[in-house]
Parts: structure tokens; C-alpha cells; sequence
């Protein structure tokens, strides 16, 4: 049996290789078409936005979808930069400047004020509406500066208990700790144990 194609809506490359990795079991995983453009992201929560990314591009497209919303909370900034995380130094900021701002503004902070953590809403989504919706959270602290060559976004200042940041993770730690890693988990656990997969399967075919 071939594997339905699942197209991942995000625009982050880096996102689209973690998802592959999990998924390319069940699923012929690909990233957005050139040129799409992506919808405004007005919801209140993680898992609203990440439902109206899925939504959206399984209408506009008119395929599977599986769309993640995800950020970093700090607890001495009441939960921010959370939502607003990949846009937290502006609309046109990059990596590097929503880790120099969240750096500056925790510069004055110690110890365990700087507790924090990741969290991923997953939504999948067919031209006929939601499939399932899944969560993780990774547990963690902000360090008081960069470490580690790998991951993307917040993962250099993002500290473990053990000490090492998320950008000190090989990809097979990073699977089975991070935020993205423990969504796509409880994804691929409902594809083994439910209807889920049949349901992916019937929604795939019928595009």
C-alpha cells in the first residue's frame, strides 16, 4: 500500500525535516508549494493556531495537512514570549534576535526565575475538516547563553536538567525529549492504536 502524502504547513524547513523523520513510516511527507502564502495566525492559544494553519492549508490545497504551533514560556515573563515566539523581536526578526531579546530580558534574572518550556500543539487536518489535534511540553530553563551547534529557533539558550541545551541534542535525544518530538509521538501512538491512519488514508484518497 502506498503511503498518503501528508504535506506539512510551516514554512520552517527545519520543522518539515523533524516531522519527516517521525513520520516518513506511514506517510510521503512533504513541504508547503512555492510561493503559498500563509494565513494570519489570529488565535489565542498554540493549539488555534495551529488548527488554523491546518485547516487552511487543507482547503487551499485541497490534501492531508499537519500543521504545529509552537514556542517557548518563560515563567518570569508570565508565559511569554509563547505565542508571539517566533516573531518575539518583530515581524521581520530571525533566531538570532528573539534570542538576544529573550537574553536581555532575563540579563537581571537567577536561578530557577528562569524556568521555562517548550510546547507544541500539532493539528491534522482534511479539505474536510480537523482529524485530531495532539500536545507536548519539554521542561527546561533559559541558559545565560548560546550553546550547541544543532536544532533551530530558541534550542541554544533552552537548558536541561542535565545541563546541556536543546542544541546539544543529537536527533535521536531530540525525538524522544522535545516538545515537537513528544507531539509527533502521541500522533504516530493514535496511528498505531486507533482509526486514525484509516481515516488519513480515506482522506487522501478522496482528494
Amino acid at each position: 500500500m502506498n503511503r498518503p502524502q501528508l504535506i506539512i504547513a510551516t514554512g520552517n524547513p527545519h520543522k518539515v525535516d523533524e516531522m519527516r523523520d517521525q513520520l516518513s513510516p506511514w506517510f510521503d511527507v512533504v513541504g508547503l508549494p512555492t510561493g503559498y502564502q500563509s494565513p494570519i495566525e489570529d488565535g489565542n492559544t498554540f493549539a488555534a493556531n495551529a488548527l488554523i494553519k491546518a485547516q487552511t492549508a487543507a482547503l487551499r490545497l485541497n490534501c492531508l495537512c499537519l500543521a504545529d504551533d509552537s514556542g517557548i514560556c518563560v515563567d518570569y515573563l508570565d508565559g511569554a514570549p509563547g505565542i508571539y515566539s517566533a516573531r518575539y523581536a518583530g515581524e521581520q526578526c530571525d533566531d538570532e534576535a528573539n534570542n538576544d531579546r529573550l537574553l536581555a530580558e532575563l540579563s537581571q534574572v537567577r536561578g530557577d526565575q528562569r524556568k521555562a518550556h517548550f510546547v507544541c500543539a500539532l493539528s491534522l487536518a482534511a479539505p474536510t475538516g480537523e482529524l485530531a489535534s495532539f500536545e507536548g511540553i519539554f521542561e527546561g530553563k533559559v541558559g545565560y547563553e548560546r550553546k550547541g551547534q544543532g536544532g533551530f529557533g530558541y534550542d541554544p539558550i533552552f537548558v536541561l536538567p542535565d545541563g546541556r541545551t536543546s542544541a546539544q541534542l543529537s536527533a535521536s535525544e531530540k525525538r524522544q525529549l522535545s516538545h515537537r518530538g513528544k507531539a509527533l509521538l502521541r500522533m504516530t501512538e493514535s496511528l498505531d492504536k486507533s482509526d486514525l491512519y484509516r481515516l488519513c488514508i480515506a482522506a487522501s484518497s478522496d482528494v
